[in-house]
């Protein structure tokens, strides 16, 4: 559509300043990354996100608004709490920041590659999409990183926002249903159903095939099968580099805690405590070995959404080239 047949009352994608979207991009993504550190720190403890206030972690005094802004508070406090000195997290700012750049990210390779004539609300609800999905995968990678647990709200959200959004993203809904089932199937029959019968733990948690399934709810079935595959490879690596430089490859933290809190309570007589330990693959720790490790896999399948998020075309070309010479 040329641009003298647009109406003068619609404003359209290709109207807008370059430079305005960049800067309400950015500045709108290290918002809403200052919640995302919220969702990343709670959601595990099971604190609602939204009640109380910002506190902080050391003390529980609640954070005042001028030191709670993204990125830059954490550099003027020089990563310490204003009300008692506790050291702050380098994570803090670092989600923040990632927050910012994927808004950004998502504006340049998403949003500004829409059509001209695309009418800005249609534009500002792509972006919206695409956001949440990178702001929920963000939060899930971390979390999983530290708990070895993929939330619901994160996983099966995330994979209904797909399928309602996937005629705004030019998909259909079939291909978005198929690519979820598919994306839940992969994982479930041979690593939660079959492996177990043949190792006897499981290959894969059912958090990854939440996972998954997202993934083909936003990329279709190839995209989830591309998911699994890179990230299995992405994940050897990192295990890898984590065996060879550190020597060994251990539980986080967080879940050495827990379990210890449960079998303590189970000690005690807590019928709960003793059916989650029987129930939970992490219910017992890991024999010793590098092929009995526990890594997340979480954190390396989300790197391979994110790398279809933002250079799918660019993988499907190479991919297309590789399987013409093979």
């Amino acid at each position: 559509m040329k641009r003298g047949l647009i109406s003068s009352a619609q404003v359209v994608v290709g109207e807008i300043p370059l430079l305005f979207s960049r800067v309400v991009g950015l500045v709108f993504g290290l918002l809403w990354g200052s919640f995302l550190n919220v969702v990343i720190y709670r959601t595990p403890r099971g604190i609602s996100v939204v009640h109380p206030p910002s506190a902080c972690p050391a003390c529980h005094a609640l954070i005042r608004p001028w030191d709670n802004v993204p990125v830059l508070s954490w550099l003027l406090l020089r990563g310490k709490a204003r009300c008692c000195g506790a050291r702050i997290s380098p994570r803090y700012p670092v989600v923040e920041l990632m927050g910012g750049l994927l808004s950004l990210a998502i504006v340049e390779v998403i949003v500004r590659a829409l059509p001209f004539e695309t009418p800005w609300p249609r534009a500002l609800a792509v972006f919206l999409a695409y956001f949440t999905l990178a702001l929920g995968l963000v939060a899930a990678a971390f979390i999983d990183a530290e708990h070895m647990y993929l939330p619901d709200p994160i996983t099966l959200g995330g994979a209904v926002l797909g399928l309602f959004t996937a005629t705004l993203r030019s998909m259909s809904w079939r291909a978005s249903a198929t690519g979820a089932l598919v994306g839940f199937v992969v994982v479930w029959l041979p690593f939660i159903v079959v492996y177990p019968r043949l190792r006897g733990r499981h290959g894969m948690g059912l958090g990854d095939a939440k996972l998954t399934m997202l993934a083909g709810a936003w990329f279709g079935w190839e995209g989830a099968l591309f998911t699994l595959m890179a990230g299995a490879v992405q994940g050897t690596v990192g295990a890898l580099v984590i065996y060879f430089t550190v020597g060994k490859i251990e539980e986080p933290e967080a879940v050495k805690q827990d379990r210890e809190e449960l079998q303590k309570a189970a000690a005690e007589g807590d019928a709960e405590a003793r059916q989650i330990l029987d129930e939970d693959p992490l219910g017992e720790a890991p024999p010793e070995g590098f092929t009995q490790s526990r890594l997340p896999f979480g954190p390396f399948l989300i790197l391979a959404m994110l790398e279809l998020l933002f250079f799918r075309d660019w993988i499907g070309r190479s991919l297309r080239g590789f399987i013409g010479v093979v």
